[in-house]
């Protein structure tokens, strides 16, 4: 790996990596020197919707600044092609399927550990802002926010808009005015004002509900993007009407004008995060994280250099934009292109503060050898699988959770089946058979990425791909590396085995 890529040069925080990880810092110190950790998630954010990513239009100059001072991670990816698993994947360190949250609708499962309640029982003041989608968010959910080990939070159970009707702590949805990023991050700051007088490190989860469709924007925000050129996405997409609910096809230009204003907002009160925090003396010892949650959307997919989009296995649906600032522990400019995936958030904050990693399956990684150079490659590939509950004809599966208790309260601009609000489910899974194995499926070394489907005639279609080198995934050389690609199919259903027993509940 070449060494300009990642510089991280104070030596003495160098030496505390080496020694084993971060955490050794503050093991003897006061709980006030434990770092505040903020987690910032865009919803459905792809790689190349920055300013510093190279985007042609939008402007993102807070995250611009972030990847230029902090630790701008090139290749980072989403556990998930969709919301909701890598939004599991963050909370556990955990591959979704392992606790039946397969997609967009499916809630986590009440038995397991959550990072917030591991930093919760190290002394933080913990929150969470804005969407979930890992179940209601009302009190009486088993899997709220709350639940999970959020001792405040006004969520939505999925995406949200202009003045979005949020839950505050599980109570009656109201309406809060405003646009959706704005709100979210003022409650924020209000509550880390709040823990900061209360002399407590914090630990708070802003989850964006922005870039999500349907699009809105302020008019401050729009007019940045009135010019764009004529010839620019002059194609007709189809997305949700705000007035309706309901599917609508409209010119993409005119929607991307709106997503990109959605993405400014958003970018601006991640300034003002860090404003608060340089005024407040706290941005020294604060980790500040950003990254997205899946690729661009299809109505997005306007300047994507990638293969397709959210949904989808291939790089355009996992692959997204992430940048880390710390300046107490990381003060010089880095840039890293290892591999890294949202899964390993969990065992770096674990390792960040002294926290043990649960006696279970655990796929995420502690990031700080990497960010410290004291590993310039991943030690173990990163897997990805688009699973599903299994489905038997005449055999009805057991629900994981109460239905009633899965009943969400929080409405949405997007209509489902004519309702406003969403339902979770989340199955019990008896035993294993073959046809639990299928699926859109991948594993990414360091420098090779396999990636597997089923054909609709049930043959099994295999591609690999030099990934550092072919980005695009145009060039399929498996019939070159034939061993390795053995391999590592091998390694991929070794995993999916140990995936599966946690989904029978053998973790619990």
């Amino acid at each position: 790996m070449n060494p300009s890529l990642l510089r991280l040069s104070l030596v003495s925080i160098f030496i505390l990596l080496l020694s084993g990880s971060v955490a050794l810092a503050w093991q003897s110190d006061a709980q006030s020197d434990l770092p505040n950790v903020i987690l910032l998630l865009g919803d459905d954010h792809g790689w190349d919707e920055t300013g510093y990513n190279g985007h042609p239009y939008l402007k993102t100059p807070v995250l611009d600044e972030m990847a230029a001072q902090g630790i701008r991670m090139n290749r980072f990816y989403s556990a998930s092609p969709v919301c909701s698993p890598t939004r599991g994947s963050i909370l556990t360190g955990r591959h979704p399927n392992r606790y039946g949250t397969f997609t967009p609708g499916f809630s986590i499962r009440p038995e397991e550990v959550s990072i917030a309640q591991l930093l919760k029982n190290a002394g933080y003041a913990t929150a969470h802002f804005g969407k979930w989608h890992l179940g209601p968010v009302k009190a009486e959910s088993p899997t709220n926010p709350g639940a999970m080990g959020f001792e405040e939070w006004l969520s939505h159970d999925n995406f949200f808009e202009m003045n979005p009707v949020l839950s505050r702590n599980g109570a009656s949805p109201e309406v809060f005015k405003g646009e959706g990023s704005e709100v979210i991050v003022r409650e924020a700051l209000a509550f880390m004002e709040k823990a900061k007088e209360a002399g407590k490190p914090f630990f708070v989860v802003i989850w964006f509900g922005s870039p999500h469709e349907p699009y809105s924007a302020l008019p401050k925000d729009l007019a940045l993007y009135d010019d764009l050129p004529l010839d620019f996405a002059n194609k007709t997409v189809r997305l949700t009407s705000n007035e309706t609910g309901e599917p609508v096809d409209r010119l993409q230009r005119g929607v991307l004008r709106e997503r990109f204003a959605e993405i400014t907002a958003m970018d601006r009160t991640i300034g003002w995060v860090r404003d608060y925090l340089k005024s407040e003396d706290l941005r020294e010892n604060t980790l500040l994280w950003y990254f997205g949650d899946n690729g661009t959307p299809k109505e997005g997919n306007a300047t994507v250099p990638f293969r397709e989009e959210k949904g989808s296995v291939y790089e355009g649906g996992i692959r997204v934009p992430s940048v880390l600032e710390w300046p107490a522990a990381f003060p010089v400019p880095a840039v890293t292109d290892v591999n890294i995936v949202s899964s390993d958030v969990f065992p770096t904050l674990c390792a960040i503060v002294g926290q043990s990693i649960p006696s279970r399956p655990v796929d995420g990684i502690n990031l700080l050898p990497i960010f410290s150079q004291k590993i310039a490659q991943r030690p173990e590939p990163i897997k990805f699988w688009n699973g599903a509950p299994r489905t038997q004809s005449g055999i009805v599966p057991k629900p994981y959770i109460a239905p009633e208790l899965q009943e969400g309260t929080t409405p949405l601009a997007k209509l489902q089946d004519g309702i406003a609000t969403r339902n979770f489910k989340n199955f019990h899974h008896p035993d294993i058979l073959p046809q639990d194995y299928r699926g859109p499926r991948a594993i990414l070394d360091n420098d090779f990425k396999l990636v597997i489907h089923e054909r609709k005639d049930g043959t099994v279609f295999r591609e690999l791909f030099q990934v550092k080198m072919d980005p695009a995934e145009k060039k399929n050389l498996i019939a070159d590396y034939p061993k390795l690609a053995e391999d590592l199919e091998k390694s991929l259903l070794e995993w999916q085995q140990s995936v599966l027993k946690s989904l029978m509940g053998e973790d619990y």
